[in-house]
């Protein structure tokens, strides 16, 4: 069994835990994933390692309450445990096995859109670590959804926030941001990478194909079993079908058929709603039930 060692909100519905998980946070590296089930018979949910911490023997992971199975993981407590906690799974990000002092010589930018933050903070705290400079764009609906903000900033060269409604720097989205910076700011770079939402991580791809800028993206919700044996994590890059789970999360972002990957994404949020909508019915159930008594 696993215990949870903290519990931290970070913003409406979007919340921290530290899993105490020794053997997972010794092998972890950044850009790799657990999958975790709350009991015996709970769902496998696939969570990209947001932070590990060799010495407490701690992962941390952050999760968005989306349907029924994240609203139960987000019931749990501080002292209370889950029944797996498999990892690490997935390749690590490709550039920690490059040569550091050709690394150094590149100017890379992260593009996070919400939760994606938290799988982007342990990449550039490696980096960081290893001397490499780099940049970020935090994408969100507003200030209240910037996460990791205070972190981030000691670990990477420089910070821009993009808020759709404006209430925190750049208004309007992480590819308008990106293109200021480019155009207006004399802004150059080598490599993007992209953690978030599919469809903003298909916009990323199409502004930086037009600046001719190497980009890689994170498909790390697109799992279910962490095998590939499932054939859920299927998707399709350079027109070969590719396997998530085992051959990714991170595939070249001009290759990757996002269309497709959206629609299959699609089909399993439509069931987890399902079940979100039973569960809240079941919880209402209950409370009256309790009322009656």
């Amino acid at each position: 069994m696993y215990k949870i060692t903290q519990k931290k909100d970070l913003a409406p519905n979007i919340f921290l835990m530290d899993i105490y998980a020794p053997r997972v946070a010794k092998s972890a590296k950044p850009g790799q994933f657990i999958i975790l089930k709350t009991d015996e018979k709970g769902e496998r949910v696939p969570l990209t390692i947001c932070d590990y911490n060799i010495e407490k023997g701690t992962v941390t992971i952050v999760i968005q309450i989306v349907g029924a199975t994240t609203q139960k993981i987000a019931d749990l407590n501080v002292g209370e445990e889950l029944d797996t906690f498999v990892g690490p799974l997935g390749n690590p990000s490709e550039f920690i096995f490059e040569n550091l002092e050709e690394l150094k010589d590149k100017k890379i930018l992260f593009i996070a859109g919400g939760v994606g933050t938290a799988p982007v903070y342990p990449q550039l705290k490696w980096l960081h670590k290893n001397g490499v400079d780099a940049d970020i764009i935090i994408g969100a609906k507003s200030e209240n959804y910037v996460l990791f903000e205070e972190e981030i900033k000691k670990v990477s060269a420089n910070l821009y926030i993009a808020t759709d409604d404006g209430s925190r720097g750049f208004k309007g989205l992480v590819t308008g941001c990106l293109e200021d910076l480019i155009e207006n700011h004399d802004k150059h770079y080598d490599v993007v990478i992209s953690i978030g939402p599919m469809i903003m991580m298909k916009f990323v791809a199409l502004t930086t194909k037009k600046y001719n800028i190497k980009t890689i993206v994170s498909l790390n919700s697109l799992m279910v079993d962490g095998t590939g044996m499932c054939g859920a994590c299927r998707v399709t890059v350079a027109g070969k079908t590719r396997f998530t789970c085992v051959e990714g999360p991170e595939f070249d972002g001009h290759e990757v058929d996002f269309d497709e990957a959206m629609r299959r994404q699609g089909q399993y949020k439509t069931i987890e709603s399902r079940k979100a909508k039973a569960l809240e019915e079941k919880r209402k159930g209950h409370k009256c039930k309790v009322g009656l008594n």
